[in-house]
C-alpha cells in the first residue's frame, strides 16, 4: 500500500513515482514510464554541502571633502548647451558669522549619481561572477574540471522568456533508456549534458537496476540520435548518477547556476521526457526552498534531499532532467513528486508539487564521482526517528560509541532543535540540515535534554557510498 502524502509541511510529502509494470508498458514505438528502484539502505545521516551566499559589492565611498564653489562662466561667450553667460547675482551684504558654501550645479550631481549607479551594477555583476568562479575553483580538486563547466547565463535578464529558455536548453537535455528487470528500455528518464567531457547527469533511480545488472543504458538527444552510455558512479543517498557518453561531447553542456541565489516566486522551466514524451517543456515558479523531503518509496529509505519545490509539472520520466531559471541556468535536478493517490499502478501524476535536487549539491556530488567513482557524505554517527508523530525536534534514538555525535556530547533521547542556524522539527529535517554541510566541518547542535537546552559542537565525519 502506498502512503498518502501528508499535509504538514514539516513532514515529507513526496514519493517516487512507482516503476512501470507490465500493464503500464506502452505499445511499441512509445516510451515506457520512468522506473523507480529501491537502492541500498543506509541508516547514517548525511549533509548537503554548504551553499555560499551571494557576494554583494559595496557601494562606492562618498567623497567627504567640501566642494568648492563653481567658477562663473567666462565672459563674452556661451557654455555648451546654454544661450549665453548667466548674469551674476547682486552681491549680498556680508555677514560676519556666516559660513561661505559653494553650490554644486545640478548636472554634476546627475553625473555623480549615474556613475554611482553604474559602479553598483557592475560591482554586483562582478560579485556574482566571482562567486561562480570561487564555487567552481573549490570543486577543482574534487574531480571537476572548471574549464569543462559552463556557468555564464546564456540569456540576458531582459531577454528572458520560456520560449528562449526552451530553445537554449533542449539541445543540452537528453532522454535516457535503461534496462529494468532484464527488459531493455523498460526504464526511462531524463538527463542533461553536464560538461564538455562527455558526461551526463541523471537520477540514480533511473539507472540503478541497469547498473547493478550490468544492463544496457542509452541516451537520446533532441534530434533522436542514440548513444551508448556507461555509469561512472552513482549515489543512492543523493539520488544522483553520472554517465559517461563520449559522443555527446559535440553537444553544448547546460549552464549551471547556483541554488543560493534562488528566490521564492521566480519563474522556472522543467525540461525532460515525461511518460516517454521526449523534449517536453513545462513552466512554473519556485514554490518553496529548503524543503526536507524523502525521495524513496519507503519510509526507511535514506535518500533525503533539501529540495527546491516547484509547481512546474513533473511526471514519471522527468526524473533526472533539469529545472532551469529564466536566464537559462540549471538550478536543480527534477527528482520527486507529491501525488494525491494513484496507488502502485502509476496512475498518479503531477498535482503541482514537484521537487528538485539543488544544483549546488549536484556539483559537489558529481565532482566526487568524477574523481573516485563514488560519492562521499558527512555523518554524525547517530540514528534519528524519522517517523515520530510530533514535531518538537528530531528525537535521537541511538548514539554510536566512538562516533562524532558521542564525542560532541549527544546522548540517546536528546531532541535536536537546531543544526547550525537551521531550525529542526523532525528527523528528516535534521538529516537534510546536516547534509547542508561538508565532512570535516564543526557544526553547532542545539538539543533539549530533560527540559534544559544545550549547545553542542560536533565535527562531522565522512562516509563513502559503496554501490555495485
Amino acid at each position: 500500500m502506498t502512503q498518502e502524502p501528508q499535509d504538514d509541511q514539516s513532514r515529507p510529502i513526496s514519493r517516487w513515482a512507482p516503476p512501470a509494470s507490465a500493464s503500464d508498458v506502452p505499445p511499441a514505438g512509445q516510451s515506457s514510464r520512468d522506473d523507480l528502484v529501491d537502492d541500498e539502505r543506509d541508516t547514517a545521516e548525511v549533509p548537503l554541502p554548504g551553499m555560499p551566499g551571494p557576494v554583494v559589492a559595496p557601494p562606492p565611498a562618498a567623497d567627504t571633502a567640501p566642494l568648492q564653489p563653481a567658477p562663473p562662466p567666462p565672459p563674452g561667450g556661451s557654455l555648451p548647451g546654454f544661450d549665453g553667460p548667466l548674469a551674476p547675482p547682486p552681491a549680498a551684504p556680508a555677514r560676519p558669522d556666516s559660513t561661505k558654501r559653494g553650490r554644486v550645479p545640478g548636472p554634476i550631481w546627475a553625473l555623480a549619481a549615474a556613475v554611482a549607479f553604474l559602479l553598483g551594477v557592475l560591482g554586483g555583476y562582478a560579485g556574482g561572477v566571482l562567486e561562480d568562479r570561487d564555487d567552481m575553483s573549490s570543486l577543482a580538486g574534487g574531480g571537476l574540471d572548471p574549464g569543462s563547466i559552463e556557468t555564464d547565463a546564456p540569456l540576458e535578464g531582459d531577454d528572458a522568456s520560456i520560449v528562449k529558455v526552451a530553445a537554449t536548453l533542449l539541445p543540452s537535455t537528453v532522454q535516457i533508456f535503461a534496462e529494468y528487470q532484464g527488459v531493455e528500455d523498460a526504464a526511462t528518464g531524463s538527463g542533461f549534458v553536464f560538461d564538455r567531457n562527455g558526461h551526463v547527469v541523471t537520477n540514480n533511480h533511473v539507472v540503478a537496476d541497469a547498473a547493478k545488472a550490468k544492463g544496457s543504458i542509452e541516451v537520446v538527444d533532441h534530434k533522436g540520435r542514440r548513444y551508448k552510455a556507461e555509469v561512472v558512479g552513482r549515489s543512492a543517498v543523493y539520488d544522483l548518477a553520472v554517465l559517461d557518453v563520449p559522443e555527446v561531447k559535440e553537444l553544448d553542456p547546460a549552464s549551471l547556476g547556483s541554488t543560493s541565489r534562488l528566490r521564492i516566486g521566480e519563474g522556472v522551466v522543467a525540461i525532460g521526457s515525461p511518460l516517454g514524451l521526449s523534449s517536453t517543456v513545462t513552466s512554473g515558479i519556485v514554490s518553496a526552498l529548503q524543503r526536507p523531503v524523502s525521495t524513496g518509496q519507503t519510509e526507511d529509505d535514506t535518500s533525503y534531499i533539501n529540495a527546491v519545490q516547484t509547481d512546474a509539472a513533473i511526471n514519471p520520466g522527468n526524473s533526472g532532467g533539469p529545472l532551469v531559471n529564466l536566464v537559462g541556468q540549471v538550478i536543480g535536478v527534477n527528482s520527486a513528486i507529491a501525488t494525491a493517490g494513484g496507488g502502485e499502478g502509476g496512475e498518479g501524476g503531477s498535482i503541482g508539487v514537484g521537487f528538485a535536487i539543488p544544483i549546488d549539491q549536484v556539483k559537489v556530488t558529481a565532482a566526487q564521482i568524477l574523481k573516485t567513482g563514488k560519492a562521499t557524505y558527512p555523518i554524525v554517527g547517530a540514528s534519528v526517528d524519522v517517523q515520530a508523530a510530533d514535531h518538537n525536534g528530531a528525537l535521537i534514538s541511538v548514539v554510536e560509541a566512538g562516533s562524532p555525535a558521542a564525542a560532541g556530547g549527544l546522548k540517546d533521547g536528546d531532541r535536536v532543535t537546531k543544526v547550525g542556524d537551521v531550525t529542526v522539527t523532525d528527523g528528516i529535517g535534521m538529516i537534510v540540515a546536516i547534509r547542508a554541510h561538508q565532512p570535516g566541518e564543526t557544526v553547532e547542535f542545539t538539543v533539549m535534554r530533560n527540559g534544559a537546552r544545550h549547545e553542542l559542537k560536533i565535527k562531522l565525519a565522512a562516509q563513502t557510498e559503496n554501490l555495485a
